[in-house]
């Protein structure tokens, strides 16, 4: 690098700065803290941009997971940031995420836990409180609609089983996998998760509708009720 991060921008040599670096050698070329500064597209007196986006990413150890998961009352303490360079940036994430969601519900149909997980996480993975969301399938495991249908607090959520038929049965959904986050980091299911898993499982075969899995998501982890042998 031939630049001090404490110096402006305008003040680096034209080839390292940000957006010439982008345009000369692509986006790959460009580190997590150059692309946060094109975000900020300013620092404030006395911290350039590039330098602003290094603290930001100290903030968050340095990964982009627990970056996505910063609020905005935290994210607006850094010096130097404010709300409009706040705002940017966790639309610039939920951008990504929704990205990576549209990308997972391009694939014909939902064959794995995996495959699951890819589609379902980006909705729940990074919140910092618990969220309850319910996947429709059709007899060929295309997936006809995700929806969120419940959030909570750190450490639960209240989930109405009758609307979750409710929604299957409207647009007629032959099976559903459900999901929930836990905010703790905790992978292992609560008696709590067993039980609505079985409350669930057993309510929506009377309408002859599958429960085919039931994903507890923390971060780019997840447990598998299917795959753990619990449902």
């Amino acid at each position: 690098m031939h630049y001090n991060s404490d110096q402006p921008i305008r003040n680096w040599l034209v080839e390292e700065r940000p957006r010439e670096k982008l345009i000369s050698k692509g986006r790959h070329a460009l580190t997590d803290a150059e692309l946060l500064a094109i975000l900020f597209n300013t620092g404030t007196k006395g911290i350039s941009a590039i330098q602003l986006a290094k603290n930001v990413l100290q903030l968050a150890n340095n990964n982009l997971i627990e970056l996505s998961r910063l609020e905005l009352e935290k994210l607006k303490k850094i010096k130097g940031m404010g709300e409009k360079k706040a705002i940017v940036l966790i639309s610039a994430l939920e951008l990504g995420n929704r990205r990576r969601m549209a990308e997972a519900l391009e694939r014909n149909t939902i064959s794995s836990s995996d495959d699951a997980y890819e589609c379902l996480a980006p909705m729940i993975a990074d919140s910092t409180h618990e969220q309850f969301v319910v996947m429709f399938l059709n007899r060929a495991n295309k997936v006809l609609e995700i929806k969120a249908h419940s959030s909570g607090g750190l450490t639960g959520t209240i989930v109405d089983v009758k609307l979750i038929l409710k929604d299957a049965i409207l647009i007629s959904a032959s099976g559903i996998i459900v999901a929930h986050n836990h905010p703790s980091g905790n992978l292992n299911p609560s008696k709590s998760d067993i039980d609505l898993t079985q409350k669930i499982k057993n309510a929506a075969s009377i309408m002859e509708i599958s429960l085919l899995d039931h994903l507890i998501v923390t971060g780019d982890r997840y447990f598998s009720f299917r795959d753990s042998g619990l449902l």
